[in-house]
């Protein structure tokens, strides 16, 4: 199975929580549809990407980075690779990449979905993201990556103004599956 088309699965089998997350997750269908390199960085006008919240084995923090292009407090994430053959594993990837930490552990997801304009190639195209949880294991340490500027823990109740409402988003949905 393609990267594209494990998408759609992903994304068809997937319950959108929000009506504005399902308008997202139709419009993201469309564009998998339509453009067979829609996973790929090249596609324009965008393509899809993966994200990933990275929390503390017992919940209690969430590991972001400094993002340098955006210049906020992000979750990991990015562009899929060639490699990658399915979201999910590119999720881990980039995750694992960014934060440094082995042995993360996946939540079920996708949990959220989130389209946002982006300065890289092709300049000011879409990334269409889908975004998970993960979970880092007992004494993990965090090692920063050429990507960002920093990495650090926040508590969960404590995300740095610096960064958005798709990332809290991201990370209650994250510590809910967690909890549950």
């Amino acid at each position: 199975m393609s990267l594209n088309r494990d998408a759609q699965a992903v994304l068809t089998g997937w319950t959108a929580p929000t009506p504005e997350e399902e308008r997202l997750r139709v419009d993201f269908l469309a564009h998998l549809d339509a453009h067979e390199d829609a996973m790929w960085r090249e596609c324009v006008p965008g393509h899809l990407t993966a994200t990933t919240a990275v929390l503390s084995h017992d919940g209690a923090r969430v590991l972001l980075t400094l993002h340098a292009k955006a210049g906020m407090w992000l979750p990991m994430g990015g562009h899929c690779e060639v490699s990658d053959t399915t979201l999910g594993e590119a999720a881990l990837r980039e995750a694992t990449e960014e934060s440094g930490i082995p042995g993360l552990t996946l939540l079920d997801g996708p949990l959220a979905l989130d389209r946002h304009k982006v300065w890289c190639h092709p300049p000011h195209s879409w990334h269409l993201d889908v975004e998970y949880g993960a979970v880092a294991p007992p004494g993990a340490e965090a090692v920063i990556s050429d990507e960002s500027l920093d990495l650090r823990w926040f508590p969960v109740d404590e995300i740095p103004e610096l960064s958005d409402e798709a990332t809290r988003r991201l990370v209650r949905r994250s510590l809910a599956l967690l909890r549950a």
